[in-house]
């Protein structure tokens, strides 16, 4: 829920291939759908994931709790290919040297 209390623009898909799990999220990521994110993720049991979050509107403190749970669970096999609004945000949180944070202006 946003902060007028109207549903949320969310969707996480995901695919696997060769034991990676690609999520690409849309809308805002918050309380009410971090976890779904993390789900989408850890879903297929792969040994890696990848999140492209370039159409991520809103990120929030659970959205990087989720984040730093999916870092975990795949220590050697995570990346995050941030929009300009979670960049800030990871920045802000001090998370932006993080090595699964792909580096560079979003595509």
């Amino acid at each position: 829920m946003d902060q007028d209390g109207a549903e949320t623009d969310f969707s996480a898909s995901a695919s696997v291939a060769d034991g990676r799990t690609t999520v690409v999220v849309r809308g805002e990521v918050d309380m009410s759908t971090a976890d779904a994110m993390f789900q989408a993720a850890v879903a297929e049991g792969a040994g890696s994931a990848t999140l492209d979050l370039r159409g991520v509107t809103f990120f929030d403190s659970a959205a990087i709790h989720a984040l730093i749970r999916l870092a975990e669970r795949f220590p050697a096999g995570f990346e995050v290919i941030p929009s300009r609004q979670v960049r800030r945000v990871l920045d802000i949180s001090g998370l932006s040297g993080q090595p699964w944070l792909v580096q560079g202006e979003p595509g």
